[in-house]
């Protein structure tokens, strides 16, 4: 199967960019496609004073203009977007299909002083549940690049035999190398894909000066870096062979040794 990461800054309201990744990604066969953070909606720095109906108005267009493509190219798509509801504001991943839309709101937050998405964000604080669905023969897992930290999340990860993780990221400062190597640790120690999308562009006001590097990839169930993109704009287009996953598991036999033990995946 082809997949794909588009690693974007924040998208106009114009449909016209989208359209064109969208034709791309039709004509080299890709049937599922993953935007980067903070691409259908501002930056959070920027929606922190941003009005509510302004982001309410950036969201639901953006929604709309998904639908549209996905109905039109017959994609599927995973993407990040805030979710609003009344008065309130949810971090979410919306999986698009050309006939359906689901939402799975983020669980894991980020809770730093300079970036406190857990305060600013209505996200429900409960036991993890992975958001996961299947496409054809092969099972996905969508984890939000701050969730990629914790160890909670895979063993859900684990129990539920996932051999793809989609994981949307806003990464910045000078961390390019530790993603790289959580990216590969985590892929070899569950011996699966993961396809990262991460924000290109910048943030700036008067105090501040942020960069975000891109450097998108694919992993593979071995824990090597297959593919990855530079730090603008651009597109990965990837295969992935679940007969690649099939191999790793079968060569290292941690799953196996997990269920000789009475623990469940």
């Amino acid at each position: 199967m082809k997949i794909a990461a588009l690693q974007l800054a924040t998208l106009p309201m114009s449909s016209a960019k989208l359209d064109y990744y969208f034709r791309i990604c039709k004509e080299k066969e890709v049937e599922l496609l993953l935007l980067s953070e903070y691409a259908l909606n501002s930056f959070f720095k920027e929606l922190e004073v941003m009005p509510l109906s302004m982001i309410k108005e950036q969201s639901n267009h953006k929604i709309e203009v998904l639908k549209e493509l996905c109905k039109k190219y017959e994609m599927n798509v995973v993407a990040p977007l805030v979710h609003v509801k009344g008065n309130h504001l949810y971090k979410t991943n919306a999986k698009f299909a050309p006939k359906s839309v689901s939402y799975f709101d983020q669980q894991f937050l980020i809770n730093y002083k300079h970036w406190n998405e857990e305060k600013f964000f209505d996200n429900e604080v409960k036991p993890y549940e992975l958001a996961s669905f299947s496409h054809k023969n092969i099972k996905f897992a969508v984890i939000s690049g701050y969730e990629l930290h914790f160890d909670q999340v895979f063993i859900e990860v684990m129990k539920k035999n996932i051999d793809v993780i989609l994981t949307p990221s806003s990464s910045t400062f000078e961390s390019s190398r530790r993603w790289q190597e959580l990216l590969k640790t985590r892929a070899l120690l569950n011996n699966v894909y993961i396809l990262r999308a991460n924000r290109v562009g910048t943030f700036t006001n008067k105090d501040e000066n942020w960069k975000f590097y891109g450097h998108s990839n694919l992993v593979s169930p071995w824990g090597e870096v297959e593919m990855s993109l530079g730090d603008k704009e651009e597109i990965l287009i990837a295969q992935i062979d679940k007969e690649e996953v099939l191999k790793a598991r079968k060569n290292w036999g941690w799953k196996k040794a997990i269920k000789k033990r009475g623990y469940d995946g």
